[in-house]
Order: C-alpha cells, then sequence, then structure tokens
C-alpha cells in the first residue's frame, strides 16, 4: 500500500462526480447540443497531450481518422441542433465539462502505468468518488435520497466503473498510441448513440446524422488500419 498513488487517487476520485455536476448544469444553462459538443471535442485536447506529453508520433493515417472522426461527431450533434435558451450564462459549465473531461482521459491513461497497482487505484477512486458524492448530497440536500433514486445511482456507478475498466485496459493493450484510444472511444460512443436512436428510439435519420455515419465508420477503419501500419 506504501506504492498506492493516493494523489492519482484522489484527484480522480473528486473530478469523476464532479464533471458529473458540471454536466447537469451545463445542460440546464447552455442546452444539449452545446455540451454535447463540449464533452465530445475534448478528445481534441485528449489527443493533444497523446502528441505532447505521452509523445506518441502521428502518422499520415492516424491523423486521417481522427480528422473524419471529429468531422463525424460535429455532423451527428448538429444534426440534432436545438434552441439552448440562457445565452452565455453556461460557457463557464461548458467549459469545465471541456477540460474536466480530458483531464480525466489523460489520467486514466497514467494509471496504465501503475501496472498491477491500477486494480487498485481503480476501485480506491471509486470509493473515493462514492465518499465525496455522499458528503455533497448531505451537506446541500440533508439526505442522500429515495431508495429508487440510489438504486438508479448503484446501477450507473457499475456501469460507468465497467466502462472506465475496460477503457484503462485498452490503454494498457494499446500503450503506445493513446490517440487511437482517445479518438476510438469518443467516435464509437457518438456513433453507437446514433445506432441506438434508431433502432429503440425509431429515430428518423437525417442528412447529416447520415454524413456522421459514414464519416464515424470510415475513421475507426482508418484508425484500426494505423494500429498495423
Amino acid at each position: 500500500m506504501s506504492q498506492t498513488p493516493w494523489l492519482l487517487i484522489l484527484a480522480l476520485g473528486i473530478l469523476l462526480p464532479s464533471v458529473f455536476l458540471f454536466l447537469a448544469k451545463a445542460l440546464q444553462t447552455a442546452g444539449i447540443l452545446k455540451t454535447e459538443i463540449a464533452q465530445r471535442l475534448s478528445v481534441v485536447l485528449s489527443l493533444a497531450a497523446a502528441y505532447f506529453i505521452f509523445q506518441e508520433q502521428f502518422n499520415q493515417l492516424k491523423i486521417l481518422g481522427i480528422a473524419l472522426g471529429i468531422g463525424a461527431v460535429l455532423c451527428i450533434l448538429f444534426s440534432h441542433r436545438q434552441s439552448t435558451g440562457q445565452g452565455n450564462q453556461g460557457m463557464l459549465y461548458l467549459g469545465l465539462v471541456w477540460v474536466g473531461y480530458a483531464l480525466i482521459d489523460v489520467l486514466l491513461k497514467y494509471t496504465t502505468s501503475l501496472g498491477l497497482q491500477f486494480a487498485v487505484a481503480l476501485n480506491l477512486m471509486f470509493v473515493c468518488a462514492l465518499i465525496i458524492s455522499m458528503g455533497y448530497l448531505l451537506i446541500k440536500y440533508k439526505s442522500l435520497g429515495s431508495m429508487q433514486n440510489i438504486g438508479a445511482g448503484l446501477l450507473l456507478g457499475f456501469l460507468n466503473f465497467a466502462n472506465i475498466a475496460f477503457y484503462v485496459k485498452a490503454h494498457m493493450l494499446l500503450k503506445d498510441s493513446p490517440a487511437i484510444v482517445f479518438a476510438g472511444m469518443n467516435i464509437l460512443v457518438v456513433v453507437f448513440g446514433v445506432i441506438a436512436g434508431l433502432v429503440f428510439f425509431k429515430e428518423r435519420l437525417k442528412p447529416a446524422s447520415t454524413l456522421g455515419l459514414l464519416l464515424g465508420l470510415t475513421s475507426v477503419i482508418c484508425l484500426a488500419y494505423a494500429m498495423s501500419a
């Protein structure tokens, strides 16, 4: 336990619940469209970190895949344009969402250097996030909420835990290509979100969404080939 990265655990334990709060505030003050753009385009900061911090080399195929992916995300997001209501009041929260998601990406990438300590760190950071979240609820609302809310929160927490565990595992398997993991995750989340909307919620596919899906699939193919280049 003497080698346990407590500072990293504390940082992520604070960041994880904080970014969800910033996300909620951004949705309230800036609307869904701007919040989605801020959240997904945090990948730009993550990719900059891959180049400047983790010293990843970008070949032409990787750059093409990333550019197509960002184009795909923008096409899909702008196909769902909505009125946002409160003008510039949400800009602070949008900025916090943008930076917060990128910072979490970078810190999770760093956990891959911990080796066997990764599993310990992951569990401890979620325990830390749980304690901080409970403290926030008790201080602000004097209650942890109803059993239904607690159950839903635990389910979402479990899914988030599994998501992060697989995400870090991907970084461990592709330790020399963090940009592929950063970009691939963000692109596929948006693409599968659109597919889920079509299949489960019977949404109509708009021209911009169709273009976004095609760009997204092409991007993933480029990134897959870049892995073996």
